[in-house]
């Protein structure tokens, strides 16, 4: 058995890749892809360095002696590589000569095959990246409104933009990737060649850069369903602005949870939190937190936004997504051939195995990654 099987198969597998049918990938190009965890173990933590914000200047007093030192803090975030996973299928000799036989060949197959895995694997970190809407710092829109319904107007692209200009995310590299029912909106009411001074949404269905971030499309965009919260209000108290932990006069950890977005009474329902966590009399939203200080006296009621998509605005560098081929031995396993395949739609580099065994052969397409948002004030969510 010769020893470049896998080699032999490449050209035939880039030929099948854009055959099989592939769901739309727009979050692992839009986000900070991480190889450097090459050297962490499975569910090991991998830290990565977040500067604090930095207080109010001071006044400039001069004296012949050096003002005190002005110590600060370093934050972290913890990244981990979650999951290890291969997708797998097998060949027997009598089927390989079977199909040959009849003129249809196996070769072809397998490389469908491999393509098949490759989806899959793509497709389940495409839906882990976007699981990470639950962290996510505020939201614009109506639940169930489907976005981008007037010709014309960016005003949902502008409005989720605002979230992240007013959070302090840079104004360079951000993105909005949308479920396909936005997509759809988009390209119908807002690809006119008058309105984008282009006609390449229009004849090539590419998403533009409009209103300062990249639009994309997502096949795994998720909906979320609301808890079960009707009623509820936050005791009276001073609150500053940017406070995220928010007691509540009852206990609503089994009527909301992560992800839910709640409207507070005495904001008009301006913001739209995210809410990462929820115990007994107690409801914390994701930073920066409240935009508006809470008085001393008099409750503030609590509202629940329904169900509805999550689609991401984000910058690039607020999510993380970590990868490594998966760990073999020091002494190396039973594989007969081993190859590095790069998804061209996704950019990502898997790993693509051959396992003999007794008159059948096993292949598999493996990574190993995390994902992580590391910086939730530089991310929203436009709800549709």
């Amino acid at each position: 058995m010769t020893t470049n099987t896998l080699t032999n198969l490449i050209p035939d597998l880039y030929a099948a890749l854009d055959v099989v049918s592939r769901e739309l990938v727009g979050l692992i190009p839009a986000v900070t892809i991480d190889a450097s965890v090459n050297r962490a173990a499975k569910d090991q933590s991998v830290r990565v360095h977040v500067a604090p914000a930095n207080a109010a200047g001071i006044d400039i007093t001069p004296a012949m002696g050096v003002p005190a030192e002005s110590d600060q803090t370093i934050g972290n975030q913890e990244i981990k590589i979650t999951k290890a996973k291969a997708w797998p299928f097998s060949w027997q000799g009598n089927e390989q000569d079977g199909l040959n036989n009849n003129g249809a060949g196996y070769l072809s197959i397998r490389a469908n095959q491999i393509a098949q895995a490759m989806r899959a694997a793509v497709n389940e970190i495409e839906s882990d990246l976007a699981g990470l809407h639950a962290g996510f710092s505020r939201a614009y829109g109506t639940a169930t409104s489907t976005p981008f319904g007037t010709a014309a107007n960016f005003t949902d692209a502008s409005e989720t933009l605002k979230i992240l200009k007013d959070n302090g995310a840079p104004l360079s590299d951000n993105h909005l990737v949308m479920n396909t029912a936005a997509g759809a909106k988009f390209l119908g009411m807002q690809a006119a060649s008058n309105t984008q001074a282009s006609d390449s949404i229009l004849r090539q269905g590419v998403f533009l850069t409009t209103t300062g971030m990249d639009l994309r499309e997502s096949g795994q965009i998720k909906t979320f369903t609301a808890g079960s919260f009707t009623a509820g209000t936050l005791t009276s108290a001073v609150r500053a602005v940017g406070t995220v932990a928010l007691v509540t006069t009852g206990d609503h950890s089994a009527e909301l949870g992560a992800g839910d977005i709640i409207t507070l009474a005495h904001e008009t329902g301006a913001h739209k939190y995210v809410v990462v966590a929820s115990a007994a009399n107690l409801v914390t939203i994701a930073a920066p937190g409240l935009r508006t200080a809470t008085a001393a006296t008099g409750t503030v009621a609590i509202t629940k936004i329904a169900t509805s998509a999550r689609n991401m605005a984000f910058n690039r560098s607020a999510i993380v997504l970590a990868t490594r081929m998966p760990e073999r031995p020091q002494e190396g396993d039973m594989a007969l051939d081993v190859t590095t395949i790069t998804d061209p739609r996704s950019g990502l580099s898997f790993e693509v195995a051959m396992y003999p065994g007794y008159r059948k052969v096993r292949y598999e397409v493996a990574l190993a990654w995390g994902v992580k948002n590391i910086k939730p004030e530089h991310t929203a969510i436009l709800l549709g």
